[in-house]
């Protein structure tokens, strides 16, 4: 009797077709299969086949398909937040796009920069950019993800630039946060930003 054995290309793509489409596929989801080297070839032969597209090195697209539009890319952010998952690292968006999440600005960031435990580093995507870069336990300690936006946004907007517009629309964001939660997050930050949340929360700093 002859036995069909699967290649480890085989393997993968059965793999992938389970997972269904949409999802972003690393090397390192099938190291259970074969070694990483085999793995990799076998995901270049896949992409030659039209089957995957290659986002960014070692970053690939089992895409979803519209009548209409096309391929159905992800956007940047979905990217990086599966890179941190594969990494099992804690993201915080900063800068623009901290700005942008919370409606304190129309500006959509070509580049996205996050804080991280896990590894830095710059990948390409297209014509855009994500950066890790690595920060202290403190400012991943945050519990509110809502706080660790707006502490981002207010860096970025800078201590002396702050607007009591802008403060009225965090307020806004902010209000049905708990206390407790809000007082922790802000003795995370600097104290011009503690004082703005806590002053939020009808917390004067001491």
């Amino acid at each position: 009797m002859i036995y069909h054995i699967m290649s480890v290309q085989d393997q993968i793509l059965k793999v992938i077709m389970t997972k269904g489409r949409g999802k972003i596929i690393f090397p390192g989801d099938f190291t259970n299969l074969s070694n990483i080297e085999n793995v990799k070839k076998a995901l270049l032969r896949l992409e030659k086949k039209k089957i995957l597209i290659r986002l960014a090195h070692g970053i690939y697209l089992y895409p979803k398909i519209d009548d209409d539009l096309g391929i159905l890319y992800p956007s940047v952010e979905e990217i990086a937040h599966a890179i941190a998952k594969r990494d099992k690292a804690q993201i915080i968006p900063t800068g623009i796009q901290a700005l942008n999440k919370l409606g304190l600005s129309e500006q959509v960031p070509m580049n996205l920069v996050y804080l991280t435990n896990g590894a830095p580093r710059k990948i390409q995507i297209g014509k855009r950019t994500i950066k890790f870069k690595n920060t202290t336990p403190k400012n991943l300690a945050i519990r509110s993800e809502l706080a660790g936006l707006v502490i981002q946004a207010l860096k970025e907007i800078g201590k002396d630039d702050v607007t009591q517009e802008q403060i009225n629309h965090i307020r806004k964001l902010l209000e049905h946060e708990e206390s407790s939660t809000i007082r922790h997050d802000a003795n995370l930050a600097p104290a011009w930003i503690a004082r703005i949340l806590l002053s939020i929360h009808n917390e004067p700093k001491t």
